[in-house]
């Protein structure tokens, strides 16, 4: 099986320090075999990643829209932030992308959804993240995969890894696969690695925010 890094970020996003180079090393180091890098409203950091790797690294992008944070993988064309939910996917499909939704229900952060908004899309997703390392109440997590259960959708999870140290932290076990397709043909059968990281993680991203500031 393929171990797999659903989510996470380089200085491509303005919460993160992490170079591209500096992630491909960590992601081989740690024994991973894809890599979706998921910068906010950007593929920047993914495609630079990716001609570095072209093995390792999917491209991927997280976008906020007006409701919440979509979360795509073989991103071809950067998608923009403050677009409704429905213009996004359907600009990530034209593109044949891989669609999940970024920690659904975590309250506490700006990329959260409300359950009404997350009803509307689900029939046009591939998958939602059941499991987010970075998700600081664990009732979150358990919600979006009770969500998932119900709803029968399909289930990614991921370390939103916003420094070295995280990577790989929560990864999928995919069978082998290439491109989109063959990730929706396996997603069904995924196994998952769960671990949550510290709260204080999100220190680190609101020290790259000052420090990006600063420059």
């Amino acid at each position: 099986m393929l171990k797999l890094e659903f989510h996470c970020h380089t200085n491509a996003s303005k919460d993160s320090l992490t170079r591209p180079e500096d992630l491909v090393k960590a992601a081989r180091k740690k024994g991973l075999d894809r890599l979706v890098i998921t910068d906010h409203n950007s593929i920047a950091g993914a495609v630079a990643a990716q001609h570095l790797d072209p093995e390792l690294v999917i491209v991927g992008e997280e976008i906020m829209t007006t409701c919440g944070e979509i979360l795509a993988a073989y991103v071809t064309e950067e998608i923009p932030a403050g677009v409704t939910p429905l213009e996004t996917i359907r600009r990530l499909r034209e593109q044949d992308a891989f669609i999940s939704v970024s920690h659904p229900f975590d309250a506490w952060r700006k990329g959260g959804w409300q359950e009404a908004d997350l009803l509307e899309i689900i029939p046009h997703v591939d998958a939602i993240e059941i499991f987010n390392s970075r998700c600081m109440d664990p009732r979150f997590n358990q919600r979006a995969m009770a969500f998932a259960e119900k709803h029968n959708l399909s289930g990614t999870v991921g370390s939103d890894a916003h420094a070295i140290f995280e990577v790989g932290k929560s990864v999928v076990w995919l069978d082998p696969f290439q491109g989109p397709d063959g990730m929706r043909e396996v997603i069904r059968q995924a196994k998952y690695q769960m671990k949550l990281s510290p709260w204080w993680v999100h220190f680190v991203s609101t020290y790259a925010k000052r420090k990006k500031k600063m420059r």
